[in-house]
């Protein structure tokens, strides 16, 4: 890279990502003291899409990554409490203590699996009219679909998460500035990891962490911020056809 690109402009790209990972480290650190481990990892997703879409080289991208996992694997077992911990171990496990750190997951599974097809029908799941579920109106509300709409409502709501992605990455794509394509791939970025993180933890391949699902969980403050995304998606749009 030193022979192909004139060195001042290495030292400002790696001045700007370094300014990038100083100014994300102060919330980042505090949500942590929470404790709030998915948010965390949130930002760490849209922070490398970001980096990405910046271009960045590549090196330096697979650096943090690998930096990244290996403080995680030390620091981790030190900061994080007993009970997060426990749902790393789940995904390792999911026959893990079913009544007990794996309970949670494992109802969700067995309520997405009884799904069937087309579900059971709205307000007929057994887990979920039984209460069997927890927190299914916020961190599980997947399993609700799984359960009472079966595979097809399920696939319904991946794929309509899916295009709010898609135009999301179009719009990034025809952005005339880079701030304006920054933004967007910022905002794609979080959406899709909280998305894949929400799913997949109540399928069993990703560790129970509290994330919402985007517009879909209940809550006020994550629907107002997730519609505060879709506002920047949409102005970053209508600049692009006023220039």
């Amino acid at each position: 890279v030193a022979e192909l690109v004139p060195r001042p402009e290495v030292d400002a790209a790696l001045t700007g990502v370094l300014a990038v990972l100083g100014l994300c480290f102060v919330p980042m650190a505090l949500i942590m003291l929470q404790p709030d481990f998915g948010t965390t990892m949130v930002f760490i997703f849209t922070i490398l899409g970001v980096l990405t879409a910046a271009q960045a080289p590549g090196r330096w991208i697979g650096g943090l990554i690998v930096a990244g996992v290996l403080a995680g694997g030390l620091v981790a077992p030190h900061v994080l409490h007993g009970y997060q911990l426990d749902r790393f171990r789940v995904v390792a496990d999911p026959t893990l203590a079913p009544r007990g750190v794996g309970y949670n997951t494992t109802q969700a599974r067995i309520a997405i699996g009884s799904g069937g097809l087309f579900g059971k029908g709205l307000f007929h799941g057994t887990q979920t009219q039984g209460r069997f579920i927890p927190e299914q109106q916020t961190d599980f509300v997947f399993t609700v679909a799984g359960e009472e709409l079966g595979l097809v409502g399920g696939a319904g709501i991946i794929a309509a998460l899916g295009i709010v992605l898609w135009r999301g990455l179009r719009i990034a794509q025809q952005a005339s500035d880079p701030f304006g394509r920054l933004v967007a791939v910022g905002v794609v970025s979080w959406f899709a990891f909280q998305s894949f993180v929400n799913i997949g933890m109540t399928l069993g391949i990703m560790p129970v962490t509290g994330l919402p699902l985007p517009f879909v969980s209940y809550g006020g403050s994550s629907m107002f911020a997730n519609l505060m995304a879709v506002g920047l998606l949409l102005n970053v749009h209508m600049r692009n056809h006023e220039l």
